[in-house]
C-alpha cells in the first residue's frame, strides 16, 4: 500500500502587508495596478484556479512582473512567490492573458494626439511635425534545442518615450529597414501624411516622405546644425531602450540570456513594454532596490553598426527642414 503524504505549502505573497516602495520595487507596478490586471486576468486564469495546486490569481499575477522586473530563475521567483518550479514554468498562462490587452496599452498615436506629440518632439531639438522615434533593441535569448536555427536575438521595435509600435518576431540580424518595410508603420505614416508629421530613425534607416535621418558628412553649417537637432531629438529613443531594460531587467544582459523558445521570447519583450506603458501612465517612480529613486534611467544602448541599404532616398523633407538652419 502506498502512502501518499499531505500537500506542503510554502508561504504565498501577502500583498496587503508589503509596503507600497516594496511593491514597486519587487513587481514595478503599484498595489492599484495590481489588483487592476487581477481583476482584467481573472477570467483567463480561472481554470488554473479549479486545479487541485491551483494559485489564486493574484499569486498567478504576481509571479509575473517579479519575473519580468529582476531577470531571475525560475527557480528563484518561484520560491518567493510560494509555487513549484513546475507549477510557475507555466507563466505563459498569464503572458498569454495579459496580451490579450495588448492594444489598449501600447497604441500608436491618434490624430488629436498630434498637436501635443509633435510639440513634445519640438521641445527636445526644436525640429517641427516629428511625432515618434523610431529605432531597434537587442535582447539576448538562448534558444531551445528544437529551435537552435542561428537565431539569436529578436528585437523589438519602440517610438517615442512609451513604446506605441512593437514589432519582436525578426531576429537580430535582419536589418532594421527590413523590420520597417514589413510592419504597419509605412501604412499608418501613409495614412497620416496629410497631417504633415514624420517619424525620426538613425542612419540604419533610409529617408522617405516620413522619416527623417541624419546628414552623414554635412558639408555646411545648417547640415551641421540640422545633425546636432536630430541628436537631440532622437536620443529620446535611446532613454526610452534604457529606462525599459533597466526596469525589466529579463531584457537586459545583466539579467542575464533567456532560455525560451522563440514564441515566449516574444511574448515577454511585448509584455514588458505593456507593463513599462502602463507604470508611465500611472506615472510610477522608478525605483531601484539598492538606491534612491532614478526618474530617466541614463543607461544608453551602444547603437549597432549595420551598413545602409543601397536604396533611393527622398531627401526633400530633410532639405526643406535644413533650410530652417541657414544663417
Amino acid at each position: 500500500m502506498r502512502w501518499r503524504h499531505p500537500p506542503v505549502y510554502r508561504p504565498l505573497v501577502d500583498l496587503p502587508t508589503m509596503e507600497d516602495r516594496h511593491i514597486i520595487i519587487t513587481y514595478r507596478l503599484d498595489r492599484a495596478t495590481i489588483q487592476e490586471l487581477c481583476a482584467q486576468l481573472e477570467p483567463d486564469l480561472r481554470s488554473a484556479i479549479l486545479h487541485p495546486t491551483g494559485f489564486p490569481p493574484l499569486v498567478q499575477v504576481l509571479s509575473v512582473p517579479h519575473f519580468l522586473a529582476s531577470g531571475s530563475f525560475q527557480t528563484t521567483v518561484a520560491m518567493a512567490s510560494g509555487m513549484s518550479q513546475p507549477m510557475f514554468s507555466n507563466v505563459s498562462r498569464v503572458l498569454s492573458a495579459l496580451l490579450k490587452h495588448m492594444r489598449s496599452n501600447i497604441v500608436f498615436p491618434q490624430v488629436e494626439d498630434l498637436p501635443t506629440v509633435k510639440g513634445d518632439f519640438y521641445a527636445l531639438g526644436h525640429i517641427p511635425n516629428i511625432s515618434g522615434a523610431i529605432d531597434g533593441t537587442h535582447v539576448a535569448f538562448v534558444p531551445a534545442p528544437q529551435e537552435w536555427t542561428g537565431v539569436q536575438k529578436p528585437c523589438a521595435d519602440g517610438v517615442f518615450g512609451r513604446p506605441v509600435h512593437v514589432n519582436a518576431k525578426y531576429p537580430g540580424s535582419v536589418h532594421d529597414t527590413c523590420i520597417l518595410r514589413n510592419s504597419s508603420i509605412p501604412y499608418v505614416m501613409g495614412q497620416f501624411q496629410r497631417h504633415r508629421v514624420w517619424l525620426i530613425g538613425d542612419s540604419g534607416y533610409t529617408n522617405l516622405s516620413w522619416l527623417l535621418t541624419t546628414v552623414r558628412n554635412p558639408r555646411t553649417r545648417a547640415e551641421e546644425l540640422y545633425n546636432e537637432a536630430y541628436g537631440r531629438t532622437r536620443r529620446i529613443i535611446e532613454h526610452t531602450f534604457g529606462l525599459l531594460k533597466a526596469r525589466f531587467r529579463c531584457l537586459h544582459l545583466t539579467g542575464g540570456s533567456q532560455y525560451y523558445s522563440l514564441k515566449k521570447v516574444c511574448q515577454i519583450i511585448v509584455s514588458c513594454c505593456m507593463l513599462h506603458n502602463l507604470a508611465l501612465r500611472r506615472q510610477m517612480p522608478f525605483l531601484q532596490e539598492d538606491g534612491p529613486d532614478a526618474g530617466l534611467v541614463a543607461a544608453v544602448e551602444q547603437v549597432d553598426s549595420e551598413e545602409e541599404e543601397a536604396e533611393e532616398e527622398d531627401i526633400d523633407n530633410r532639405n526643406n527642414i535644413i533650410m530652417q538652419y541657414v544663417q
